[in-house]
């Protein structure tokens, strides 16, 4: 059955959406879990086993696979209340149809199921067969999960290392395997060949004859050869990956993975026109796995999505990037951290997100990950941070160590963030015989990470008033820089009534278009990759800048022809849109003049 919404709630930090599915799924709106802390996971099981009166039984680290066990656990319970919660929708009476009346004023009015439920209601249709219409035509949203990869740490028992599949993402893996869910598992932050490899372990993953299969997966992508290959891989392994989710490089929240200048219109462009492609190259390889590994063979065809997010903020953009490139479903991130009926923010960071501008949203080098973080000016976290750099006693505790991954000085590993590793490698650098401008330099970069993993599921702690005594109460947030154009909390009714133009969230005038946005950001990315490298070019990373600088042109000239044909959208706004391409055409000029002159 098609979606009941043309957006989902992208996965945001660690705690931000840990608990969104029982706050929209009866909606029919799709959101996704991080499965990085099971801490924090089975803390929100007991939260919400004592609000639902659920017998509960604590899964504590001294339980074999605990990892596992408290992901398994907390997605059953999650699917048990939310399915709950849909069927008390759907079960209406002529005193109680108020939830059922919030899920069809939420659909877009283009939805099928909206006009035939006005249509039945001013026919003045009975509740008994208003009941029977609800549950055939209503879908319940996707309990959806994401796995980050590359956070994949070995672990130990008694100072030996466990097998593999006992690693963080192996581990999360196989509770979102072994849950009793029908959803998707969204894999992201690149390539895990071993992870990927582990997955033909579990039936849930594979096609059933009908070409349905239980648990999806959901790869999110920044460009298309990086989805080929592992479409590709994964087909090899039997497995059908069901939807690419294809991210704005840098005009997003979290993580930025910065792309070598290719922009995300140009990038749908070419998903558009390979998709058949991409679908038939697939197919064949998963075709061929299944038979050599005897499993049962799809009668029917099996469905491909296409879906993007990063940056969307007005219904025109959100409407232009599903009818242009025939997406799915858009994703929107950011605003809905200032949600409380969709997502978990404490009081204290909603402000500083309703208050924040352009200058207070950057790209910050915080992550212990070594990738680019988005980072919120005045975050608790990074206060703190500074305090214990004052007190001279830089890094943290590091209680979960989640992202313990580097061996410079334990074969173990140590996150970069921790009192342990910073120490180790302050001492280093001071022996180091360098002027003390590079040696600032060196200790600025060291002390600069900070613990997020920690820190982007302290805010659920607070709002749930759960103790903070162990991990401390700073919190971190990532939102996206589109955050700077929403300045207040709003409902759910608020923002669904944004995304599909019946209302308009963003009281400024000034906010960018998407696409301009992001080509602004990769220009600025452009200049600091040129200033990094200036004093030591060599002709390898010539030939880099410049395809970075080609990539940026062809971007520019696609977007100008774009704007120039689709007559019918951004027409009132469509002369500031080519006069800002100009001027960003004009910014990366100047920079090629920089790069030429040397």
């Amino acid at each position: 059955m098609k979606n009941a919404h043309s957006f989902h709630i992208p996965v945001m930090g660690i705690g931000f959406t840990i608990d969104s599915p029982l706050k929209v799924a009866q909606y029919g709106i799709d959101s996704v879990i991080s499965l990085v802390d099971d801490i924090l996971i089975e803390k929100m099981r007991k939260i919400y086993s004592e609000k639902f009166e659920i017998p509960y039984k604590e899964i504590t680290d001294k339980v074999e696979d605990f990892r596992a066990k408290r992901i398994t656990s907390y997605l059953n319970l999650l699917q048990e209340q939310t399915e709950e919660k849909f069927h008390q929708l759907k079960n209406i009476t002529s005193d109680k149809s108020k939830a059922l009346n919030e899920y069809i004023h939420m659909l877009p009015e283009y939805s099928s199921v909206k006009k035939e439920f006005l249509k039945l209601t001013d026919e003045g249709i009975d509740f008994s067969k208003l009941k029977d219409w609800a549950h055939k035509n209503l879908t319940m949203g996707s309990i959806d999960v994401n796995i980050m990869t590359k956070i994949d740490k070995g672990n130990y028992l008694d100072k030996e290392l466990l097998p593999i599949e006992y690693n963080d993402a192996h581990a999360a893996l196989r509770g979102y395997a072994n849950s009793n869910l029908a959803s998707s598992l969204v894999l992201s932050a690149g390539m895990n060949p071993r992870l990927y490899a582990y997955m033909s372990n579990f039936d849930d993953f594979f096609p059933n004859e009908n070409g349905y299969i239980k648990k999806k997966i959901i790869l999110k992508v920044s460009d298309y050869r990086s989805a080929l290959i592992q479409g590709k891989f994964l087909a090899k392994k039997g497995l059908w990956v069901s939807e690419y989710r294809i991210e704005s490089g840098l005009n997003c929240g979290g993580h930025a993975f910065a792309t070598d200048g290719f922009l995300l219109g140009p990038v749908l462009e070419e998903f558009k026109e390979n998709k058949e492609i991409l679908k038939s190259q697939t197919k064949d390889l998963l075709v061929e796995a299944l038979k050599e590994a005897n499993r049962v063979l799809p009668v029917n065809e099996l469905t491909l999505k296409i879906t993007s997010q990063g940056g969307v903020g007005t219904d025109e953009e959100h409407s232009f990037l599903l009818d242009h490139y025939k997406l799915d479903s858009i994703g929107w991130g950011s605003p809905f951290l200032l949600v409380p009926e969709a997502t978990s923010v404490d009081d204290k960071t909603m402000e500083l997100l309703s208050d924040s501008k352009e200058k207070d949203l950057y790209l910050s080098n915080s992550s212990p990950l070594g990738v680019p973080f988005n980072t919120l000016k005045g975050n608790t976290k990074d206060i703190h941070r500074q305090e214990l750099i004052d007190k001279g006693r830089p890094g943290t505790s590091c209680p979960n160590k989640f992202i313990a991954l580097n061996t410079e000085f334990k074969e173990s590993g140590l996150c970069t963030a921790s009192r342990e590793y910073q120490h180790l490698k302050l001492k280093e650098i001071d022996s180091l015989e360098i002027s003390s401008e590079e040696k600032e330099k060196q200790v600025n970069k060291v002390t600069e990470k900070s613990c997020i993993c920690v820190g982007l599921g302290t805010s659920t702690l607070i709002l749930n008033s759960m103790s903070t005594k162990k991990s401390g109460d700073g919190v971190s947030v990532c939102p996206g820089p589109n955050m700077a154009y929403f300045d207040k909390v709003m409902s759910l009714k608020n923002i669904t009534d944004h995304i599909y133009g019946r209302d308009n969230m963003i009281s400024r005038t000034d906010r960018p278009n998407v696409f301009v946005k992001e080509l602004s950001l990769y220009i600025t990315h452009f200049q600091e990759k040129v200033d990094e490298i200036k004093d030591v070019f060599d002709k390898k990373q010539l030939r880099y800048l410049s395809k970075f600088q080609d990539n940026l042109e062809a971007g520019i000239d696609y977007y100008t022809e774009l704007f120039l044909a689709k007559k019918e959208f951004f027409a009132e706004s469509k002369e500031t849109l080519l006069n800002a391409l100009q001027i960003e055409k004009s910014k990366l000029k100047l920079i090629s003049l920089e790069v030429e002159s040397v």
